[in-house]
C-alpha cells in the first residue's frame, strides 16, 4: 500500500478526487521545513505545491520514489537530486492555459485605462468636483494596436497571445536573451522589448531567467510601456522595478508573483503607494476551474506513476 503525505493542503483549496488504488493519505495545510523529513519518513509518495524538498530532505527520505509537484514550476524541488536517488518527478501540465492569459490581460486593461487612479479620483470625490460630465484624469489608452511582446512561448504565453490578438494587439515572442540567432517567429530580446508597448512574462524561473529584468532591461523599454509578470517573482529585479516606476522610466506593472511568497517579512512593491503599480497575491491561477483541473490531473499523475505508465515526468 502506498503511503501518500500532501504537505501544503490548504494551497490548493477544492476537493481533490479519490485516487483508486490502495492507498494511505497523509495531509497538512502547511510544513515547515523543520516538520517535513518527520511527517514524510515513511512516505512512498510527497505532493508538494510550494513546499521546498532539497537534496538534504530528500536524502532523509528512505521511501520516497515519486514527488508529485501540485503545480506546473518546479524550481522549490532539487531534480538533480531526486534523479541521483531515482526519484520520480512529474508536475501539472495546461491546467491553467486560460485563467493565467486571463489574469494577464485583465492586469494590462487595468493598467491601459489606468483604473487604480481613476478608483482613488472616485474615492477623493474627483467626479462630483467636474466641471464635465466625466472625470478627466489620468489617460485611458486601448489595446487594439498596442505591441504585446511575451517572453515564454508555452501553452500560458500562446493563450495571451491568443486573447491579445481579440483585441486587435501585435503579438511578438521574445527570443532567449543573449542568443546568437533569432528563430524564425521570433524577434530578437533587446529589440522587442523597445518595440512594445507592453511586456507579459510567461517563462519558469531558471538560473538563466533569474532578474532576466532589471535595470538595463528597463532601460531598454518605452518609457510608457506596461510590464505584466504572471510568471514567477525572481523573474524581475523588484529593487530596479521599483526605482523606474517611481524614476516615469517606465509606465505600469501588474505583479502577481513576488520573490518571496508569502511576504511575511514585507516587500518594497507593497508599499510603494503607486497607482501605476497592481500586486495580486499569486491568484492568477486560482480560479475554481482550473484549481479542480488541476486537482484531477494530480491524482491522474500518480494514478500513472502507480501503474507503471508514468506522465509529466521532469
Amino acid at each position: 500500500m502506498l503511503n501518500i503525505v500532501f504537505v501544503d493542503r490548504a494551497s490548493l483549496p477544492v476537493a481533490v478526487p479519490p485516487l483508486p488504488l490502495p492507498h494511505h493519505w497523509a495531509e497538512f495545510d502547511t510544513t515547515s521545513p523543520a516538520e517535513i523529513t518527520a511527517r514524510c519518513i515513511d512516505a512512498d509518495v510527497i505532493v508538494s505545491n510550494k513546499v521546498m524538498l532539497d537534496a538534504n530532505t530528500i536524502a532523509a527520505l528512505p521511501r520516497l520514489k515519486l514527488i508529485a509537484v501540485a503545480a506546473t514550476g518546479i524550481n522549490h524541488i532539487d531534480l538533480a537530486a531526486a534523479k541521483a536517488r531515482g526519484i520520480a518527478v512529474c508536475n501539472i501540465r495546461g491546467y491553467a492555459d486560460a485563467t493565467v492569459p486571463e489574469h494577464a490581460l485583465m492586469l494590462m486593461l487595468a493598467l491601459l485605462r489606468n483604473l487604480p487612479a481613476y478608483k482613488r479620483d472616485m474615492v477623493d470625490g474627483k467626479w462630483q468636483q467636474s466641471p464635465n460630465f466625466c472625470h478627466f484624469g489620468a489617460p485611458v489608452r486601448d489595446l487594439n494596436g498596442r505591441t504585446l511582446l511575451i517572453v515564454g512561448a508555452g501553452s500560458l504565453g500562446q493563450g495571451t497571445a491568443k486573447l491579445a490578438r481579440a483585441f486587435g494587439m501585435q503579438v511578438l515572442f521574445a527570443e532567449h536573451k543573449g542568443a546568437s540567432a533569432v528563430r524564425t517567429g521570433y524577434v530578437d530580446f533587446q529589440a522587442g522589448l523597445a518595440q512594445a508597448d507592453v511586456i507579459s512574462l510567461h517563462c519558469p524561473l531558471t538560473t538563466t531567467t533569474r532578474n532576466l529584468l532589471s535595470t538595463t532591461e528597463f532601460g531598454w523599454m518605452k518609457r510608457d510601456a506596461v510590464l505584466i509578470n504572471t510568471a514567477r517573482g525572481g523573474i524581475v529585479d523588484e529593487v530596479a522595478l521599483l526605482a523606474a516606476l517611481r524614476a516615469g522610466t517606465l509606465g505600469g506593472a501588474g505583479i502577481d508573483v513576488l520573490h518571496e511568497e508569502p511576504p511575511r517579512q514585507g516587500n518594497p512593491l507593497l508599499e510603494a503607494g503607486l497607482a501605476n503599480l497592481i500586486v495580486t497575491p499569486h491568484v492568477g491561477w486560482a480560479s475554481f476551474e482550473a484549481m479542480s483541473q488541476l486537482a484531477t490531473q494530480l491524482i491522474g499523475n500518480i494514478e500513472a506513476w502507480a501503474a507503471g505508465a508514468p506522465r509529466n515526468l521532469l
